[in-house]
């Protein structure tokens, strides 16, 4: 009862149903295979080589496939119901369905992607929660200013959540700067160079279109959102608008990779190498492909996937780029480094390793390092937004 309770009380509007109930259908579709995995591991000879997918035999296959079938069916009926519902969106989205949504695309987002569902999240740009039309007559009533300030969002965050208690570093930056704040929207489920692509083609439809001639673009990224920004960037040489990014500012952003996500990856082969929990490990991969790219701070295509890269990514040429980190308070100096702001180690943070092929290379003076702040503090601190305007301002 109580998660049923739980369940009504999902901050959706009437257009998620259908993507909800598609999703929950590949779900039960998705657990009755690592069922019948585990069941056909258990009928098998012992200690053979685990088989995630393996299947049953016999009447007992006839039987799964009957399942499979019968509620694939349920579930397409479902889904031309719920398609007759009206699809008008509101004027507002309420801020827990847009966290909902993002935490969800952040897991998931990839995935819903290709299986075109309605609940992925579209790349757009936003002022105060609201999507920014990039139509010029639209653009020159809603922006101003030579200056254009653009903030990247991390994994499984959205645009809103920048706003920390009474700390929105945009909005603080943008008083400094005298320019509105534009902030990215985007599925941190895809792949980060995809996003990184996307951003690039949309920012050179932005700067095309600015109402006046731009002197500078400010980017900040936080966590995720700095890599993004990185990939952008590097995928954009030669574009016109990469010659006007004068700072790119990355905020607890995993230059080196994210450990908790490499301990994930480490468990999924343990399990996929037991005889009988290997079906389970099926369960342990649901993790996007935003996430993986975190495991060592994958930012193109080409690079790998399961092994960190031989030399890292350079940082852009003529802009000025700053790193910002955190730290955990009462630890000891080598656990401050180690576990950095509790997601993101120091090292990776400010792009230092002891292989200088693999250093980021950020000047000495651009590296901030901020103790007792965890990874969402780092977007809530008074001091990170003062540091901030310095850069930009002095």
């Amino acid at each position: 009862m109580a998660r049923a309770r739980a369940f009504v009380r999902l901050p959706l509007l009437l257009q998620d149903l259908p993507g909800l109930g598609r999703l929950l259908t590949e779900a039960t579709l998705g657990l009755t295979d690592v069922v019948e995995a585990m069941h056909a591991r258990i009928a098998s000879v012992p200690l053979q080589r685990a088989d995630a997918t393996a299947r049953t035999r016999g009447l007992t296959r006839q039987v799964y496939r009957a399942v499979r079938g019968s509620t694939a069916g349920v579930g397409r009926s479902v889904d031309l119901l719920l398609r007759q519902l009206p699809t008008r969106a509101p004027a507002e989205s309420p801020p827990q369905r847009e966290a909902w949504l993002a935490a969800l695309n952040g897991v998931l987002g990839d995935h819903l992607q290709r299986s075109a569902n309605p609940l992925a999240l579209p790349m757009r740009l936003r002022m105060d929660g609201q999507a920014l039309s990039l139509d010029r007559e639209a653009l020159a009533t809603r922006v101003q200013g030579d200056t254009l300030l653009l903030l990247a969002h991390g994994l499984c965050m959205n645009d809103l959540q920048w706003q920390q208690g009474e700390q929105n570093h945009g909005r603080q930056l943008a008083q400094a700067l005298g320019v509105p704040p534009l902030y990215l929207h985007y599925n941190t489920g895809l792949p980060i160079a995809a996003n990184g692509r996307e951003l690039a083609t949309l920012l050179g439809q932005l700067v095309s279109r600015w109402p006046v001639p731009l002197r500078r673009i400010v980017l900040l990224g936080h966590s995720m959102g700095g890599l993004v920004l990185r990939s952008a960037l590097h995928q954009a040489q030669g574009a016109a608008w990469t010659k006007q990014v004068s700072h790119l500012l990355c905020l607890g952003s995993p230059h080196l990779g994210a450990p908790l996500e490499r301990a994930g990856r480490g468990v999924d082969l343990l399990l996929g190498a037991a005889p009988y929990a290997a079906p389970l490990a099926r369960l342990g991969r649901l993790r996007s492909a935003g996430i993986s790219d975190l495991r060592h701070g994958r930012l193109l295509d080409h690079s790998p996937v399961d092994r960190a890269p031989r030399a890292a990514l350079p940082l852009p040429d003529g802009v000025a780029c700053h790193a910002l980190a955190g730290t955990l308070g009462s630890l000891t100096a080598a656990k401050s480094r180690l576990l950095g702001d509790g997601l993101v180690p120091l090292n990776s943070a400010l792009g230092r390793h002891r292989d200088p092929a693999l250093c980021l290379n950020f000047p000495a003076a651009h590296q901030h390092v901020f103790d007792g702040l965890g990874h969402i503090e780092l977007l809530g601190s008074p001091a990170v937004g003062q540091q901030l305007v310095d850069i930009l301002t002095r």
